[in-house]
């Protein structure tokens, strides 16, 4: 999201999800990014969001053995800045260069080995 006004709260609506359960239904909350609050406070990527669920939505879809439901995240969240961009993701974002530094820190380490 960007352009935001703080203070202010929205609802997200994540529709077609295929997993009949999750982990937000056993109180996960959803990972956030604010890129002011980064830079004001140093915290990166945290867990936020109020009125978490996850649920069955009533939707069907066609597959190849029948139909099946689908699902729903909804959240809501508070922007705490404006004009600010904020992010929102399921896990913490790791890249492909990431992981091969670490295999590459792991392989160098005698005692890992």
């Amino acid at each position: 999201m960007s352009n935001t006004k703080a203070f202010k709260t929205v609802r997200f609506n994540l529709l077609n999800l295929c997993k009949p359960d999750s982990l937000y239904n056993e109180g996960m909350k959803v990972l956030i990014y604010s890129e002011k609050h980064a830079q004001e406070k140093d915290i990166g990527w945290h867990r936020g969001g109020t009125k978490i669920a996850y649920y069955q939505n009533g939707i069907k879809k066609d597959g190849t053995k029948g139909f099946r439901s689908l699902y729903t995240l909804t959240f809501s969240y508070e922007f705490e800045y404006e004009d600010d961009n904020v992010f929102f993701a399921y896990c913490y974002p790791y890249t492909y260069t990431e992981l091969i530094d670490e295999l590459n820190a792991i392989m160098a380490d005698p005692i890992k080995q």
